[in-house]
């Protein structure tokens, strides 16, 4: 598998442990928020990181670390993810999927796997704002819709989550999310924060009592929303 870097420890990438963060690099979106655009834009075949030096930071912080987040870009573009997750699963770790939701074929294999104990999923909009927020033409929102389906079914732990921006998500795209997602539990708001790898500086963040106003109308749908970021 292609690795573009790793994050030795984090607090706050994986709910409730202590853990490393692989990135991949390679997406299949352009989102103009994205903080991790020079990832995203990555080659999907360039790798920096060889997986010996990465199995042999996993097999030095065993006992140190709970588990694995694996991150991007877009990490089911990569066609040997489920071989690379299956040699981390042998080393004893928790593995955590970070994903747009573009590959449910590749996130079902996981899961009937066994081979991952949480997945986050983003959500950036309603079904029909995904052009504009993905930043790419066309963007196949079947394949969303059927991986909410997949995690929905609540076989194994996950969250969904949404990076919210003033100019993308309003009251109508909660309505169409919250439809979505009937039932959710848990779904992040995020806030969105502005930095140098940004492509559109122009973006805005909502602020926390509209945060709050979403969260409120995504509760007459069952939907636990939880701010996260403010």
């Amino acid at each position: 598998m292609q690795i573009y870097g790793i994050q030795k420890t984090t607090l706050l990438d994986y709910p409730g442990k202590v853990a490393a963060t692989i990135f991949t690099p390679g997406c299949n979106f352009r989102c103009p928020y994205c903080y991790n655009i020079p990832l995203a834009e990555s080659d999907i075949n360039t790798g920096y990181l060889s997986e010996d030096e990465v199995f042999a930071f996993l097999a030095k912080r065993k006992g140190i670390l709970d588990g694995i987040c694996i991150s991007g870009g877009e990490p089911t573009l990569q066609k040997d993810l489920a071989g690379f997750i299956s040699r981390v699963k042998e080393y004893g770790y928790s593995v955590k999927l970070d994903t747009n939701g573009t590959s449910p074929k590749t996130l079902k294999e996981l899961i009937d796997r066994e081979l991952l104990d949480y997945i986050a999923m983003d959500i950036k909009s309603s079904l029909s704002g995904y052009a504009a927020v993905s930043g790419v033409i066309n963007p196949d929102t079947g394949a969303v819709k059927k991986s909410i389906e997949i995690l929905m079914e609540k076989r194994i732990p996950f969250e969904f989550r949404t990076t919210v921006i003033k100019q993308y998500h309003d009251k109508r795209a909660f309505d169409e999310i919250g439809e979505l997602i009937r039932g959710a539990d848990p779904y992040y708001l995020q806030s969105f924060e502005d930095n140098e790898n940004v492509t559109d500086h122009s973006l805005c963040a909502c602020t926390k009592e509209e945060l709050q106003a979403f969260a409120l109308q995504l509760s007459k749908y069952g939907v636990n929303a939880i701010i996260r970021g403010r």
